[in-house]
């Protein structure tokens, strides 16, 4: 009697781990088919990563020449830019300057100068004071200006 007890314990055992290699056996037979079916699609991918890999590594090449054609723009644009206002920035504020000159001339030859209107009880006359000493105003005349030790201005 224990020879066929454990002769049925033998059997359900021997059933059991059979089960269970069966059921190993098809989920090595499924990841197996799956390990198949991520590599026939990652192949590809890499391919294609690979190649993006590269038409990016093209394209920045083209970048740095882009940006290296640029910079070299932009110093021959600084250049030019310090060029030519050293070559024409004095003559173009002396031009300024002149026409504004005249412009002033002219303006004050054809606008009649205002004559000072007399204080309230002095005389009409306007007089310039110099070191305690009352001389008329020079105003409206032309001649030698000198200062008091006698040099011109």
């Amino acid at each position: 009697m224990a020879g066929t007890i454990v002769a049925v314990f033998w059997a359900i055992l021997v059933s059991f781990l059979a089960v269970v290699l069966v059921r190993l056996a098809q989920t090595l037979r499924a990841t197996t088919r799956l390990v198949a079916e991520v590599t026939e699609q990652a192949v590809p991918l890499l391919a294609d990563a690979s190649a993006t890999v590269r038409s990016a590594q093209t394209q920045l090449d083209k970048v740095d020449a882009i940006a290296s054609d640029v910079q070299e723009v932009t110093s021959n644009a600084s250049a030019l830019s310090t060029t030519v206002a050293s070559t024409f920035g004095g003559p173009l504020v002396k031009v300024a300057a002149f026409g504004y000159g005249v412009r002033q001339a002219l303006g004050r030859r054809t606008a009649p100068e205002p004559e000072p209107e007399p204080a309230r009880g002095r005389s009409s006359v306007r007089r310039t004071v110099i070191v305690g000493r009352t001389v008329p105003s020079a105003r409206g005349r032309k001649r030698d200006r000198r200062n008091p030790r006698g040099q011109k201005d």
